[in-house]
């Protein structure tokens, strides 16, 4: 199984979306951000310009290409811009899309989620959480290998699967658009990853 590449970076979730506040399984529908969600993406651009300087500065940002996580990241990146940083270069991976949920895009959030995160079940037409997990991993690899700190922008369960890959519990909701600042462990003794949440 691939393994993350013990080198830190930040991650975002991308802002809300209306089937984010309708508790929606979102998956690949190119859902995007409503009224709250910019404006939470601009919230985090000013919440980065604290955490840059508590804990280290983001030299490019690697998004999903989907619209909700590609719109909060051109937001985080003018946000920066307009707080005298200099404009970081914006790529896109596919890799860091969101799950394919199949069937359940669309649908209540179910109680099949657990079982999907454990590989006992897999709704018709979507991705295992182990294939999710693979290439999550090498999608952030890709973006640290080149050196310098990235900022990713992407999504709920693939940062579930990022998770699962950090040695930490899995079935974690983090909330949309709340900047992480992710470590490496420290000691070998310890597999888990060190996360900080960036709040105002």
């Amino acid at each position: 199984m691939a393994q993350l590449l013990p080198r830190s970076y930040w991650y975002l979730r991308h802002g809300q979306t209306d089937w984010n506040r309708e508790g929606l399984s979102q998956g690949r529908t190119n859902v995007p951000l409503n009224a709250t969600g910019i404006a939470q993406a601009d919230a985090a651009a000013k919440l980065f310009q604290d955490g840059i300087q508590a804990h280290a500065p983001i030299t490019h940002i690697v998004s999903s290409p989907l619209d909700r996580a590609l719109k909060t990241a051109t937001i985080v990146q003018q946000g920066l811009v307009a707080q005298g940083h200099a404009s970081l270069p914006l790529t896109t991976d596919i890799g860091l899309e969101e799950v394919c949920f199949g069937e359940q895009e669309g649908q209540p959030m179910g109680d099949w989620y657990d079982s999907w995160i454990a590989g006992d079940y897999t709704p018709n037409g979507a991705e295992p959480f182990a294939d999710l997990r693979a290439r999550a991993v090498a999608a952030v690899n890709r973006a640290t290998e080149a050196g310098g700190i990235p900022l990713i922008v992407a999504h709920g369960a693939l940062f579930r699967a990022l998770r699962a890959a950090m040695s930490l519990p899995a079935n974690v909701r983090l909330p949309n658009a709340t900047p992480l600042w992710i470590q490496p462990p420290e000691e070998k003794s310890s597999p888990a990853w060190n996360l900080t949440v960036v709040t105002g």
